[in-house]
């Protein structure tokens, strides 16, 4: 094959490469139709299904689809512990449900035991023994990964609560405002929601789209108290719906959850400072201070070799 040709063909393939990354950048930065419509519909319940899968992960669904939903049966039946597992999904703001959270477990297993089984393989390779301690390690690594994303949805539900706990005297003070001004416990709710974003925010839609579908107040905010494992929030709501239910002020009640947050949140700071008393003066002990030391002594050591 000549040079010209060899060079035209891979000017071809080159020129066919940028096509389809410019035409694949372009589809993707094309906005969605839910990034157009959800931030006028933001105040009505998020639809919790998730998309159907197209191409190849469809195709991978409809394969191992099956056998998955097999194994995620297996896995609950041996592990249990359902109503704790959508106790923790509903507070981790997760759209999935309980069986989708099963195959994901098992999902992690299967990664542990590709890796562990390709660690045995490798070394069986190189020196050959008996293969029940690699079988019995493979099975280790699947419940490791198993255990592993559990882990991962705690995770996930102190890390959103946390961001909630942050959000809540904001939110409560912008309540706490707007009822003063003579809104209802509901149009305050509305505009907060409005205004604001964050975990508590979205929670907070989620009440609110729950009570424009018909619950009735009072009970859309005990339902919140019951479903938070945050007992500032749950006083909060609790707060609201005996305040509603009673036509107690509730502008004070608001005024004063805050401080408390903000008062305990304080007190938790200077607590972890004075944990982690020790470990502050790591830096000061090993860093600064041998650089201090040096460059108090250095011109000394300088001038006596010298004067030698």
């Amino acid at each position: 094959m000549s040079p010209a040709v060899s060079g035209a063909l891979l000017g071809l393939c080159a020129a066919v490469g940028l096509v389809l990354v410019a035409t694949r950048a372009v589809a993707i930065r094309r906005p969605r139709l839910e990034d157009r419509v959800l931030p006028y519909v933001r105040d009505l319940a998020p639809d919790r299904r998730t998309p159907a899968p197209t191409g190849a992960r469809s195709t991978a669904a409809v394969v191992f689809g099956p056998v998955l939903r097999r194994a995620a049966d297996g896995v609950e039946r041996v592990v249990g512990g359902a109503p704790s597992v959508r106790r923790r999904l509903a507070r981790a703001g997760s759209p999935i449900t309980l069986h989708e959270f099963r195959v994901q477990q098992v999902q992690w297993g299967l990664v542990g035991f590709a890796i562990a089984a390709a660690y045995g393989l490798l070394r069986t390779w190189t020196r050959p023994g008996n293969p029940l301690p690699l079988l019995v390690a493979c099975l280790g690594a699947f419940a490791c990964g198993v255990l592993l994303r559990d882990n991962r949805l705690s995770a996930q539900v102190r890390k959103r609560e946390a961001a909630m706990l942050a959000e809540f005297p904001t939110v409560a003070e912008l309540l706490a405002l707007n009822v003063a001004a003579g809104e209802s416990p509901v149009g305050a709710l509305d505009r907060v929601v409005r205004r604001s974003g964050g975990e508590l925010s979205h929670e907070l839609g989620d009440l609110l789209a729950r009570i424009r579908t018909g619950e009735p107040v009072a009970d859309a905010f005990d339902r919140l108290a019951a479903s938070t494992g945050l007992s500032v929030v749950a006083r909060f709501a609790h707060g609201v719906a005996v305040a509603i239910e009673r036509g107690t002020p509730l502008a004070d009640v608001l005024h004063a959850q805050a401080a408390d947050v903000r008062e305990a949140g304080r007190r938790e700071l200077i607590e972890q400072a004075s944990r982690k008393e020790i470990a502050m003066m790591v830096p000061v002990v090993f860093l600064v201070l041998p650089t201090t030391v040096l460059f108090a002594f250095w011109p000394g050591l300088i001038g006596l070799s010298l004067s030698y």
